[in-house]
């Protein structure tokens, strides 16, 4: 009898998942609740606690979202604690403040990509109207033979928008005036009211206004048009000097340096399987998102990619946070 109830336990200790969570999953949004971020980490929550068990979504936001990344950069490597962390917190930032508190590299375990939110290159219609600014090759040319007479707007210095300003710029070869805003919003505002001529949004906050007329898009600057509006033509498409231009905003799954290889593969799994389902696509769609879903190691490839993008247009810009 009892050897039988030993055999018994040995047989359920084997056939029980490997690195079985005793706990919740903490999935750290590093920004406020409400944003991108946030909408697809509690819809991937919800739809891996079959798989994983609870994972309960905890905005931890602060210092452009370095204060919920370094939680995850301290944090044991068990598979409790992980991050949703973007081009922010693992490309832009590691150029941008002085002090960060982790290594973007080598204190993280890459997960999986989840996805990439184009920007677009919109400028306000009465002004294109103006000076005669059909598309990119337009605003290009009248840049040149204007320096510094067009202003761009953006969400504030080292955010996304002013550094897809100042690659622009430099891979076009003009000259234009950046006028940082305190968030996305009041950037956007400003650029509706005339106050500057143009801004590279992103393609979800602006695609309202974009269909409603009260903004012109004069391009999309991924390295392919987007899915959501076909219509309109990539940077790259413009001029032959363009052609490597492709930025976006994209987020994606990190776990703490030295996750087991099998637990690694474990959260992996169940999370681009969740980023499969109909109900994932269609939420994604709805944010003008592209998914992105990988291996560990593409997504590891992928964030190196972007972290030696950013470094020349970070310093370029010299935007700098102490």
């Amino acid at each position: 009898m009892q050897r039988r109830l030993a055999l018994g336990a040995l047989t359920l200790a084997l056939t029980a998942p490997a690195f079985a969570q005793p706990k919740p999953i903490r999935l750290i949004v590093p920004y406020p609740p409400g944003g991108p971020l946030d909408i697809v980490a509690r819809a991937l929550a919800d739809k891996v606690k079959d798989t994983l068990g609870v994972v309960i979504v905890d905005n931890k936001a602060g210092a452009g979202g370095n204060l919920g990344a370094d939680a995850v950069a301290k944090a044991p490597p068990d598979g409790s604690t992980i991050v949703m962390g973007a081009v922010a917190t693992h490309a832009i930032n590691p150029w941008l403040y002085s002090k960060l508190p982790y290594d973007p590299v080598r204190d993280f375990t890459p997960i999986t990509g989840v996805a990439r939110v184009p920007n677009v290159l919109v400028m306000n219609p009465e002004t294109a109207a103006r000076l005669n600014i059909r598309n990119v090759v337009d605003l290009i040319a009248y840049a040149k033979q204007n320096p510094g007479k067009l202003n761009y707007g953006s969400g504030g210095n080292g955010s996304a928008g002013h550094l897809a300003g100042e690659m622009f710029k430099a891979q076009a070869g003009v000259f234009m005036v950046h006028i940082p805003y305190a968030g996305g919003n009041p950037a956007q505002l400003a650029l509706l009211s005339g106050q500057v001529d143009l801004n590279f949004d992103n393609l979800a906050a602006a695609s309202a206004n974009i269909k409603a007329g009260r903004l012109k898009a004069l391009a999309v600057t991924t390295a392919r048009r987007s899915s959501a509006m076909p219509e309109v033509p990539t940077v790259a498409e413009a001029d032959r000097t363009l052609a490597r231009f492709d930025v976006d905003t994209w987020f994606g799954l990190f776990g703490p340096a030295r996750l087991p290889a099998e637990l690694t593969q474990r959260l992996n799994k169940a999370f681009v399987d969740a980023l499969h389902t109909p109900e994932l696509q269609a939420r994604l769609a709805a944010l003008l998102a592209e998914p992105m879903a990988g291996t560990p190691d593409q997504f590891a490839a992928f964030v190196k990619r972007e972290l030696a993008k950013y470094e020349p247009v970070v310093k370029a810009s010299g935007a700098k946070v102490d």
